[in-house]
């Protein structure tokens, strides 16, 4: 698989200098004369021997508890850092520290090698530099809520707020990312709920997000696509695991329903036997669709390989996918099924008109016929690259990247996928529209050129992946 500075993901390329860390022992003197030497506002004590990170001491921190109190400067760090330390492994992704700064309140995160080790520091601004979250009063309202009610509620607020968004005229992609991340804080807070209902079983788990969700690609109208993985490491027999586990994830599922989110048509949810699963079972999984899948069973299985973790133990969903990517990079037959399938249906242009709609509405459906031409690109581009980037825009950038496309024509591929993502957003605005479908005769001229041309862009693409597997 690429590096994790060839795919252009993971937290390890945020680390601008090397760590600054000193041993629990050293004196609040010393390590502040070392902040001040090295020009930075933290530093992280470390144990001696395992250099695994025992707390975190920030400038702020020591003019708290130590200046302002009158307090012993030549007292060791560890009297006064902030111990337990919330920590990220480097290949962990950017909206991860993201949704751990909102939920947790932070202004830094600690970042750790595979082996637990201090690696470094992100900080709030390398997070987000430009694009601030600008949601404190919604994270407030979230991470209050005493119960399903006040959550709805707070739920509430995010859908009006992302619709403001829309009407500013903001972008898709940063729309998205900042839906996303409140719509997690939501999903965190019904599982917080619920799991306080139920005694769960003593094994570790995670709630995983697929489809839109997993790929931080959320608009305003979406309904729920999500699973539970849960280890067996001591011979735990599954089946009674997962019988301890439903009552709880289909608690998670109604409490998301009130809160806006529909139960999925399909059963794509947790709460569903089929996809509350054990890390075995999951792969076992996985590799039937990519072994034996007919055409439809990889259309309707394409949304699992979107998956990330959103609650428990994020190492078990990383694991999942560090394991589907290797297999998959060595199955060019399964890729190969997947493109085809991809390829099965094209943007909807015609040769005598602009666009071919429907015979009977006169509709074009900018989720089937815009957006899923890049989505699944990306998607097949990541398998087959290991990339691991869950979004459509990151997966084309770290494609092109490792493929070495032309900036300019990824630019545009890029631009195409933003037009028809706002395209959908604004569509959602407007009352009494069905929702990603649009008339063609109800664009401007601006936005009937924009549209046709963000179909040509999607057919560049596909031509791209009927190219690389030769179809």
């Amino acid at each position: 698989m690429y590096s994790e500075s060839e795919r252009g993901g993971g937290l390890a390329g945020l680390l601008r200098r090397p760590p600054l860390q000193v041993g629990p022992e050293v004196s609040v003197r010393e390590a502040l004369g070392r902040m001040g030497a090295e020009r930075v506002g933290t530093v992280v004590a470390v144990a001696p021997a395992s250099l695994q990170p025992l707390g975190i001491l920030t400038l702020r921190d020591a003019i708290d508890r130590v200046a302002l109190v009158g307090g012993d400067l030549d007292a060791p760090v560890a009297s006064v850092m902030t111990g337990g330390v919330v920590a990220l492994p480097l290949w962990a992704g950017a909206h991860q520290a993201r949704l751990l700064l909102a939920r947790h309140d932070l202004r830094h995160l600690v970042v750790v090698d595979e082996a637990g080790r201090f690696a470094g520091v992100v900080s709030r601004g390398d997070l987000y530099a430009s694009r601030r979250l600008e949601a404190d009063d919604l994270v407030e309202a979230i991470q209050s809520a005493a119960d399903v009610e006040a959550l709805a509620a707070a739920a509430r607020q995010v859908q009006e707020a992302a619709a403001a968004m829309v009407d500013r005229g903001e972008g898709a992609e940063r729309i998205g990312e900042w839906i996303a991340i409140l719509n997690d804080l939501i999903v965190l807070a019904a599982i917080d709920l619920a799991e306080a209902e139920f005694e769960l079983p003593m094994v570790r788990w995670c709630w995983l997000a697929f489809g839109s969700e997993g790929r931080l690609e959320q608009t305003l109208a979406t309904d729920q696509d999500n699973g539970l993985i849960f280890a067996t490491d001591n011979g735990e027999d599954a089946d009674l695991l997962r019988a301890q586990f439903l009552p709880f994830a289909q608690r998670v599922n109604r409490v998301l329903d009130v809160c806006g989110f529909p139960l999925c048509k399909g059963g794509v949810m947790a709460g569903n036997p089929r996809w509350c699963l054990s890390l075995g079972e999951w792969r076992g999984r996985f590799a039937e669709w990519m072994r034996a899948a007919s055409a439809d069973d990889l259309l309707n299985s394409s949304i699992f390989f979107d998956f990330r973790p959103l609650a428990g133990e994020w190492a078990l969903a990383d694991g999942l996918k560090r394991w589907l990517l290797s297999v998959a990079e060595d199955n060019p037959l399964f890729l190969r099924f997947m493109a085809a399938n991809a390829l099965r249906s094209g943007p909807p242009l015609g040769r005598i008109r602009d666009f071919v709609v429907d015979r009977g509405t006169g509709l074009l459906d900018l989720k089937r016929d815009g957006s899923r031409p890049f989505v699944d690109a990306a998607r097949i581009y990541a398998l087959s690259l290991g990339l691991t980037e869950t979004s459509t825009a990151g997966r084309l950038r770290a494609a092109g990247i490792a493929l070495r496309w032309d900036n300019r024509e990824n630019d545009a591929l890029l631009e195409a996928l933003e037009f028809i993502q706002l395209l959908r957003l604004r569509r959602q605005r407007k009352s009494g529209s069905p929702p990603n479908l649009v008339r063609p005769d109800d664009l401007n001229d601006l936005e009937r050129a924009f549209l046709k041309e963000s179909f040509r862009q999607a057919r560049k693409l596909q031509y791209k992946l009927q190219t690389r597997y030769q179809l």
